[in-house]
């Protein structure tokens, strides 16, 4: 039997918005009762359209936001963020990657430091392992050791979406979260961070979680596919699965408004406007 490192069962989180003088409060049911898990090796993709509550999943996921009802269960260990479950360890465990590199980067920070910093924070490293070990990450990621004492804004959007990844495996994580990590990048540079993101998948084993709204780097992507809307899961299968064969009335509408790419369709398009 594969190894499951995230589970979720039955996830709610809702918000209660205060109200004014001549309004009463009310309650956001952001998730509503979602269930997924994820197997050591494998990558599921959370779609959907801006505000159908993935990033909130993806904060209880990552345990920034507790759930207001429902289990989260990592490498076997039930989460209970009120009991004081967080340990450094568990910590460890899971790592996130935004979708703005450059706001989750000090712009005050050298590179290196960046790196340096979560082994400084959560380990009893000295600075030559700290330094040994983000040189060596710097590598991984397609970097140099002439980029180790640059400032964040001396690197492309690309290369400090790289630098976000290297330094969220700085720990050694089970899960890795991204939330939108190849949405703000060009084309050709998405090609790019993808590729390295499955290939630094296979090198240390990684778990994904994939947050898209992007259909065609889902496609690429994922192993396992589910689709949110106004906060459930309305869809969940493998991703041949999902995209040979889309069950439910939203995941169809969403794959009919996604451009194709390929030649046939691009030929389509081109003759359709000529008429």
């Amino acid at each position: 039997m594969s190894e499951v490192i995230v589970e979720g069962r039955n996830l709610k989180r809702d918000y209660n918005i205060g109200g004014g003088l001549f309004s009463a409060g009310r309650t956001i049911h952001a998730v509503k009762g979602v269930s997924f898990q994820v197997e050591k090796g494998r990558t599921l993709a959370i779609v959907g359209e801006s505000g159908c509550g993935k990033s909130t999943l993806a904060r209880m996921i990552t345990m920034i936001e507790a759930p207001t009802a429902g289990e989260l269960i990592i490498d076997g260990q039930p989460i209970d963020i009120a009991r004081g479950d967080l340990t450094p360890a568990l910590r460890r465990k899971v790592q996130i990657v935004f979708q703005n590199p450059y706001g989750s980067l000090n712009p005050r920070q050298k590179i290196g430091d960046v790196l340096g910093e979560p082994l400084l924070i959560n380990t009893g490293a000295g600075a030559g392992e700290r330094r040994d070990r983000a040189m060596e990450m710097l590598l991984k990621v397609g970097l140099g050791p002439e980029h180790f004492n640059r400032y964040p804004h001396m690197f492309s959007g690309g290369q400090r979406q790289r630098i976000a990844i290297a330094r969220a495996l700085m720990l050694n994580p089970r899960l890795l979260v991204l939330d939108e990590p190849v949405s703000a990048l060009d084309l050709s540079v998405q090609a790019q961070v993808l590729n390295l993101l499955a290939d630094l998948q296979d090198e240390f084993d990684l778990t994904y979680v994939f947050i898209s709204h992007d259909l065609s780097v889902v496609r690429y992507i994922a192993d396992d596919v589910m689709v949110m809307y106004f906060g459930e899961a309305v869809e969940y299968g493998s991703r041949d699965a999902v995209f040979s064969d889309p069950q439910h009335a939203y995941t169809r509408t969403l794959f009919a408004a996604t451009p194709r790419a390929d030649v046939a369709s691009i030929k389509a398009r081109l003759a359709r406007r000529a008429a």
